[in-house]
């Protein structure tokens, strides 16, 4: 088996053309954000990945009912919002972002500086991203998961790991990876920011400029 980021889609890999962003590599990519959050073996996650997981399921449940007026996220959006009263699909999309938002500033700021601790990043993640949309409740509970993260160290080794058995990724090649994945996500979220902000489809504030 291949080492983490190698097993999981990269949002590197996730067409975009003139017609947009492609829906189904999209929700493959984000599938792999899911297995990085459970990768963390924080139970004060949970709600983070049941999150994900519900507003990935809300998207593909459009694309499998209606695959072609749903190709890219920009068409699934349009034309959900032209057909239908209600638009679970775009409200789901709109938080599955706001959610690789947070992922993205988190691992950001790790990258950013070698030195900074996951319970760091994420908590700066999430003040710019997530924080402002929580009640009182909500913010307590991630509190308590930012303080549970692991080490810096033991989380990058996981990433570096090959679970066969097999020599890790050295650390240039893996913060190589990772920042390729890391840019890629980021041009998304600022593609699809732009999007609900120009067709006012809601409230993008994604922490990304």
């Amino acid at each position: 088996m291949a080492p983490f980021l190698e097993s999981i889609k990269s949002f590197a890999d996730v067409p975009i053309t003139a017609d947009g962003v492609d829906t189904l590599a999209f929700l493959e990519a984000s599938e792999g954000v899911v297995k990085l959050f459970k990768l963390l073996e924080n139970p004060a996650f949970t709600p983070v990945v049941s999150d994900l997981e519900g507003n990935i399921t809300k998207v593909r449940t459009r694309y499998n009912s209606h695959p072609s007026q749903s190709s890219t996220l920009e068409l699934l959006l349009f034309t959900e919002h032209t057909t239908e009263k209600k638009q679970p699909a775009s409200e789901g999309l709109m938080w599955l972002l706001r959610g690789l938002a947070f992922t993205f500033r988190a691992l950001q700021a790790a990258q950013n500086n070698a030195q900074t601790e996951l319970s760091k990043a994420f908590t700066e993640g999430y003040e710019k991203t997530l924080k402002g949309y929580h009640n009182f409740v909500v913010k307590g509970v991630f509190a308590v998961a930012m303080r549970a993260c692991p080490y810096r160290k033991t989380f990058y080794d996981k990433l570096a790991a090959d679970p066969a058995g097999g020599p890790p990724v050295p650390a240039d090649k893996l913060n190589q990876e990772l920042d390729v994945w890391l840019a890629a996500l980021e041009n998304i979220l600022v593609r699809m920011k732009k999007v609900y902000e120009e067709k006012k489809y809601g409230d993008v504030r994604l922490g990304v400029a």
